[in-house]
């Protein structure tokens, strides 16, 4: 039995996985913030407007703090769409987000789907960090796995 589903077309190996999944954990060391990064396989998706059904479906507007981030990319497609709940987005600019979203499709353009995933993953929990620093009473409200639709 397989762990995980197999995919005709895979950004990242396993290795690769690993490392997104360490970046995860080491930024939320320092925030109460909350990082998801999902990789649909869907065909024909609207970025944007699946972001938010996945953000509705997996509740990660629950977050105490209402500062949740999902980081969504469309394998198929080969898009990328960053959603901050409204907690980060009271007191993130706009721009911050579109220089993200504009940094990793640069890398996506040349290939470097890694690099472009592990680059919004620090970057965003940097963010976080900032406005949303670590103490001693945050819990991991979110797991920290790579999900996969």
């Amino acid at each position: 039995m397989k762990d995980k589903i197999e995919h005709p077309i895979s950004l990242l190996n396993s290795t690769e996985e690993a490392e997104i999944i360490n970046a995860i954990k080491e930024a939320e060391k320092n925030t109460s913030g909350e990082i998801r990064v999902h990789i649909t396989y869907k065909e024909n998706t609207s970025s944007f407007n699946y972001a938010k059904e996945v953000f509705n479906q997996f509740k990660l507007y629950k977050t105490e703090q209402r500062n949740a981030v999902l980081i969504l990319i469309s394998a198929k497609e080969r898009t990328f769409t960053i959603l901050g709940d409204t907690g980060i987005d009271k007191v993130v600019k706009q721009e911050f987000w579109d220089s993200v979203k504009n940094n990793v499709i640069e890398k996506f353009k040349l290939g470097n789907y890694f690099d472009g995933i592990l680059f919004s993953v620090n970057v965003v929990g940097h963010k976080l960090k900032e406005y949303f620093p670590w103490d001693n009473n945050d819990k991991n409200e979110i797991p920290d796995e790579i999900f996969y639709s």
